[in-house]
Order: C-alpha cells, then structure tokens, then sequence
C-alpha cells in the first residue's frame, strides 16, 4: 500500500475501537506516516501524543506495566464524555510484550482510547499475534515507494504530471516520455527505498542499498533468533536468482544443506519482514493444473538487484524478464491486493505470469515480456479456452507496435 492510501484509510479507521497497526519493512517511511497522522488529528482538535518505544525511560516504565504509558499522557478517565485519547507509539516490538501490551488497554480502555502503533518484523513474525489480538486490531502494510511516489520524492512535479497524462489517455505521446524513461530505467535498479530515492549520487545509493541488507536485515535475523545467519543469507541470494521462478523447498534444502524446515522458517521470516512474496497459482477446472510450488518476487527492486549484485542498465541484463516482471508484480500488487493476485501453470509447462480474480472465475491476466516479440498468443491457448473470462494482454518493457501494454504505463 502507498502512501497516500494508507494515511487515508488511516483516516476512514480513526472512529474505529479496534488499534491501527502499521508494519512493514525497516526504513519504508511508517514513522513519517504516523507522524502525518498525528499532525492531522490535532488539527481535528483531539487529544493526541507521539512516543516512540526506543526512548528507554518510556520503555522501561511500559515494561513495568502497561497503564504507565499514561505517566507520559492524558488518563482516559480523566476525558469527558465521548472524548478520546489517541496515542501513536513507533516501534512497539521493542515491549517487551507487545501483544499483551495492546491487548490490556483495548479490553480496559476501548471506547476511550485509540491507539496507532508501528511495527517491524519482531512485532509481526509472534505467531501468537493473529489469535491474541483477534478482533483488537487492524493491521496496515506499508511497502517501498511506487513509481509514482519515486517521481514525488523526486519533485519530478511536470513529469508526474506528464506520466499520468500517458497513464489516463494511452494513446497521448508525452514529450518529456524519454525523460519519464530514464528515471522508470532507475527505478528498476536502485528501488524504492525513500533514502535512496532521495540520494543522487550512485556509489551512495549502493552503499544505502547495502547498509539496508546488512544492518536492517541483520536485525531481523537476531530478533528473530536465526541461529545460522550465513545460511539464511545464502538463501536470500539464491532468491534473488530465481527471481519470478517457482521456488523448491526441497532443492532449495539440498543446496544449501538445511532442513526443508529450516528453509520454511527462513521463507516464513522473509515474507513476514517485507522482503519477498510467495505468489500462489490460480487452480481451476483443468486435470493438468498440478503446480502447487509458490512464485518468488521481491518487495524491492533496489534490494533485490544489492543481494545479486547487478546494477547494470536493463538492456544490458541477462535477467532483464525477470526484473521487468517483479516490477508487474509490485505494480499489480499496489494496484489489486494481494489477495486476487495469482499466476497459472501447469505441469506440463503451459503458463500465464499474473491472474487477477475480480469476480467468481473473471477478471483480468497479463504476460510479462521484455520485448512485445517474445509474446506469441498462440502459446496461450490452453488457457483461452479454459479461463474465457478472463483477458489476456501483454506487458511489456519495449513496445513495437499498439498491440501490448507498456509494462510502465500499467
């Protein structure tokens, strides 16, 4: 979820009892969210504090017991009728316990008190969190920058502008589309991280790109108590070769001689710190639909592009079609949830990259290909005929004619 949609829906959940927990992975931004959000809430003339879990007096008192945190705020007992306290706390995985934590003040305080919290993975990963504190909150995923939120951080104003000129009217031909271009072309390799957005300079951008993975995910790995580190990294490397492929526990487990166990731990930590997504295929009503195996995308392209170590321009890549299709799968993700979002496959290699299920058995479905001439419709029959209701277009990265959808205008 963007930035914009998720302070709006923040907003729209504001009257609502249960907490507002927003998660996602280190450095995306969710402090500078919660801090937006604060500022609008005290311009509704409401009772709203900020405080933060890493200040250790505030966290010492909290640990001691939960209702210290009004030592550092109003008291909800203290509020007249249908008032509200709001408190925003940044990064609650720092309590101690955290689920507990929330848990106490929702059943004591809920028509009184409103608390937005975030956190990263070790608040996340507890696998007590879902049953603990079901029907207490609402959870908010916050990812790396959009395209079109890259252009903001980039004051590229005219060109964003330009961009969803070319976005609404495909037929329109911007002027400034080869300027749009270059920065899209950046935007496949470095991401969209908001520090190395806003960094110029390319050496720094790579030096930010490796203190994201060996500093903020060497933290997800000691809190979550990865007792062997280098295997797990092992691991994330070859992720970031197969890249938009089906992923093999089992071969996975033999190459790297850890317990398929081992492995689903580690993909299971990945995937709940915002690193990767496991794509599930679509099953219908055709015999051969067998591939039960997830597909793997990163959450950031920059991210992916440090841990393989390839920086190069795209044309000049050998995993050109890969890269060009997690970029689909990020976009798509933004654009349907994740929820609705699949792939086709089936065991004897027929494939279709992405299936979106608006409604019952219809909707939408997109082939990913570097250049429109590798996309043959012909190729696609078996699913034609199976899924009638559901579109087959084209994305792709170099367009020779009207017939396919330019992936960056999706």
């Amino acid at each position: 979820m963007n930035r914009e949609n998720i302070l709006t829906l923040l907003k729209k959940h504001l009257p609502d009892k249960r907490h507002s927990i927003i998660t996602g992975a280190r450095q995306v931004g969710k402090t500078t969210v919660v801090k937006q959000l604060a500022q609008y809430i005290k311009n509704q003339q409401k009772k709203v504090y900020y405080l933060t879990f890493e200040d250790p007096e505030i966290l010492a008192a909290i640990n001691t017991h939960p209702e210290k945190i009004f030592n550092y705020t109003f008291h909800p007992d203290e509020l007249k009728n249908k008032e509200r306290l709001y408190i925003i706390i940044d990064e609650i995985q720092y309590a101690a316990n955290p689920t507990n934590f929330l848990k106490l003040l929702y059943d004591k305080y809920e028509t009184k008190l409103k608390i937005i919290a975030t956190g990263s993975s070790a608040f996340y990963i507890d696998r007590n969190f879902k049953d603990s504190l079901a029907g207490r909150k609402k959870i908010f995923e916050l990812y790396t920058l959009s395209f079109t939120e890259f252009l903001q951080f980039k004051r590229a104003n005219e060109l964003l502008d330009e961009y969803k000129q070319m976005q609404k009217r495909l037929t329109y031909k911007s002027l400034k589309e080869n300027q749009i271009k270059l920065l899209f072309d950046e935007y496949l390799t470095f991401g969209g991280y908001p520090s190395v957005v806003l960094e110029n300079n390319i050496t720094y951008k790579k030096e930010l790109l490796a203190e994201l993975a060996n500093s903020y995910m060497k933290k997800d790995v000691l809190e979550a108590n990865v007792r062997e580190p280098l295997k797990f990294f092992n691991l994330v490397k070859l992720l970031s070769y197969q890249t938009a492929q089906l992923v093999n526990q089992h071969e996975l487990s033999n190459t790297l001689k850890t317990a398929v166990g081992t492995i689903d731990n580690y993909l299971y930590l990945l995937r709940k710190c915002f690193h990767i997504h496991l794509l599930t295929p679509k099953h219908g009503n055709i015999r051969k639909e067998l591939t039960k195996m997830p597909k793997i995308y990163f959450n950031d392209l920059g991210l992916r592009n440090y841990v393989c170590n390839n920086f190069e321009k795209i044309e000049f890549r050998h995993d050109k079609g890969e890269l060009i299709e997690n970029y689909a799968f990020i976009r798509l993700r933004d654009l349907y949830g994740l929820d609705v979002l699949h792939f086709w496959r089936t065991a004897d290699g027929n494939e279709v990259d992405f299936v979106i299920e608006e409604k019952m058995n219809s909707g939408k479905a997109y082939e990913v290909k570097f250049s429109e001439l590798g996309f043959k419709p012909t190729k696609y029959k078996k699913f034609i005929e199976g899924y009638p209701h559901f579109a087959l277009k084209a994305l792709v990265y170099k367009q020779e004619s009207s017939n396919a959808l330019d992936v960056f205008l999706l």
